[in-house]
């Protein structure tokens, strides 16, 4: 059914809701809560939700082929997360001690493009996880990493700095995992809030949430602006596409412990349909 007219399915009231995504084998959506330290899901069929996981501060995750989701978080550690128990595949990343993971994003092959936010003595960085469990740095000097998402061919990769206000766009080479040639795909105006977690339509357009501007915009592949929906929340984090046809877009959102001041949706789980299909996200496939 077609709502074009943001709706709040979980009332949850996060502190920094993050990353919602779909699980097409349990047809629910997850999200974290960053600030409380748990992982929640929705089951829009039964219209219930629960809270899952509440334990070491996740700071995103990936779906694997298997369905277990794999938890990236404080101190550059990794772990399989299966039935309420966690085995991990990094203990830690020393360099990452005093920080913790953001975003990441599953590619094709079932590596992890892993972000870590930045410390009192250095920006950000972003890795990436291959299935055999090597870790490569691939990108330094980030001021805060965040959305990711892959054209419709693959051949190129999103890639957001809040910190800065833009999003990239880097050659990919899927047989291999190596991204180069950075461009500037968009910079928002700092007025309009900082870009935050994205995806990529079937089509192409990209869909970028905005921390403190209140709003998801669609972007088409030229950058062009075509659409801005706005929610009753300031800092809105993350949408992805979900649902059997992945016609549904959920929306996550923060600054649920100060709703006078950040809105009254703040923290809750938004849906909206608007008859545009999204893409499935890829299976991370990382053996322990």
């Amino acid at each position: 059914m077609i709502h074009t007219k943001p709706e709040m399915v979980v009332d949850e009231k996060s502190v920094i809701g993050e990353c919602p995504l779909w699980h097409p084998l349990e047809k629910r959506v997850y999200w974290l809560d960053i600030g409380s330290g748990s992982i929640h899901r929705y089951d829009p069929e039964q219209k219930s939700h629960e809270r899952v996981y509440q334990g070491i501060r996740v700071g995103g995750f990936t779906i694997q082929a298997d369905g277990t989701l794999l938890l990236f978080m404080d101190r550059g550690a990794v772990g399989i997360w299966k039935n309420g128990e966690l085995t991990f595949v990094i203990d830690e990343i020393p360099e990452e001690r005093d920080t913790r993971f953001n975003d990441v994003i599953a590619d094709p092959e079932g590596r992890v493009f892993c972000g870590t936010m930045p410390t009192k003595d250095r920006p950000g960085r972003l890795y990436r996880l291959d299935p055999n469990g090597n870790l490569t740095r691939i990108l330094d000097g980030i001021e805060i990493s965040n959305g990711m998402g892959f054209t419709v061919d693959r051949k190129q990769m999103y890639f957001t700095d809040s910190g800065k206000g833009e999003i990239y766009l880097f050659d990919y080479d899927q047989q291999c995992g190596e991204i180069d040639n950075r461009r500037l795909f968009l910079r928002a105006p700092r007025s309009e809030g900082v870009p935050d977690g994205m995806t990529v339509d079937a089509e192409g357009y990209v869909w970028s949430a905005r921390w403190n501007g209140g709003c998801v915009v669609r972007y088409a592949p030229n950058g062009k602006e075509v659409l801005r929906i706005h929610f009753p929340a300031k800092k809105v984090s993350c949408v992805t596409f979900g649902g059997e046809d992945y016609m549904d877009i959920y929306v996550t959102t923060a600054g649920g412990d100060n709703r006078e001041e950040e809105g009254s949706g703040a923290g809750a789980l938004f849906s909206l349909n608007f008859d545009i299909q999204g893409l499935p996200e890829f299976f991370s496939r990382i053996q322990i």
